[in-house]
């Protein structure tokens, strides 16, 4: 029986099957579901941001609200394309390889999965930049009873980067130079990310703090 999607799985569910001694979902699919954590943080705080004092803004925060709730679906389908491109790297090493023709198709099945078990965290990479982007945007105009959420978001954001970044590199390894070379900028800016979520993260605990 195959596993409901992300989206209509409840939490006990998911937590469920993350638990299980099956292939997916993991690791990836956490990052893509942090993804969308912090998007929905940021759509959350961006609502609590419409009150009349917040009207100077509104247009901002109604975009930032459109933006952060479409990044949050992106995420989700991430969730089911990395689950999806896991099983199919475990289904491409079990083809069968007693010829050379089979051997050739085996080996094409596998340089293309794990070319797509890489670029679906690349994706999620995306969708982190975007939230940590939104956080940021959010936080000079945020409603401030509700600040220690954007660093959540931007907590989230990481968490998603750098969990991708695991699972691009266990992948791109596995692929010629060249290939790999296609997920170089990607993980550059996982560096960036990060750094950008820490300063993020420190800038909300000084608002706090006072």
């Amino acid at each position: 029986m195959s596993q409901p999607a992300f989206a209509e799985a409840t939490l006990a569910q998911y937590l469920t099957d993350l638990a299980a001694k099956v292939p997916a979902p993991g690791g990836g699919a956490v990052a893509a579901l942090h993804a969308a954590q912090g998007a929905a943080l940021v759509a959350m705080v961006a609502r609590y941001t419409t009150r009349a004092k917040d009207a100077d803004h509104r247009p901002v925060i109604d975009r930032i609200i459109e933006a952060a709730d479409a990044a949050r679906e992106r995420a989700l389908a991430l969730a089911d394309a990395d689950a999806a491109a896991f099983t199919a790297v475990g289904n491409a090493y079990k083809l069968p390889k007693d010829s050379p023709t089979q051997a050739a198709a085996r080996s094409d099945a596998i340089t293309a999965a794990l070319l797509e078990a890489a670029r679906v965290p690349a994706a999620v990479v995306d969708e982190a930049d975007e939230v940590l982007s939104l956080a940021t945007e959010l936080l000079p105009i945020g409603n401030p009873n509700v600040v220690t959420d954007i660093g959540a978001a931007a907590d989230a954001a990481r968490a998603a980067a750098t969990s991708s970044q695991l699972n691009i590199e266990i992948n791109v390894r596995s692929l010629s130079a060249e290939q790999g070379d296609k997920f170089a900028a990607v993980l550059i800016r996982i560096d960036e990310i990060t750094a950008r979520a820490d300063a993020l993260h420190a800038d909300v605990l000084h608002a706090v703090r006072g």
